[in-house]
């Protein structure tokens, strides 16, 4: 019988590694796995927009990596259960291409 791949491994390269906004994603999972924040939170540790911000939560959200809780501009986003149970192929996969390619994003 043959193994069958993980699909989370597809996802998390084309999402972290194959689009251009791989590395703003990256440093979102990093920050919320450290603690819950909001859009606005996370813009001003990245020293991002807080529209650019707001699209990469939208993208995690819609590949249901992350969750929020709240409304309006309370809303505070969280790692979502499959992220959590899928974090350390996460690090693994964005490890080894961001070292690969010497760029830092931590």
């Amino acid at each position: 019988m043959a193994s069958s791949t993980n699909p989370m491994k597809y996802l998390f390269g084309w999402l972290f590694v194959g689009t251009r906004g791989g590395a703003i994603r990256a440093k979102i999972i990093r920050m919320l796995k450290e603690k819950p924040h909001n859009a606005n939170q996370l813009a001003s540790t990245l020293n991002l927009d807080y529209r650019t911000v707001r699209h990469h939560l939208e993208v995690l959200q819609k590949n249901r990596l992350i969750v929020s809780a709240g409304d309006k501009y309370s809303v505070t986003y969280f790692l979502s259960p499959l992220m959590e149970a899928n974090y350390k192929l996460f690090e693994e996969i964005v490890d080894k291409i961001w070292k690969k390619e010497k760029k830092e994003w931590k």
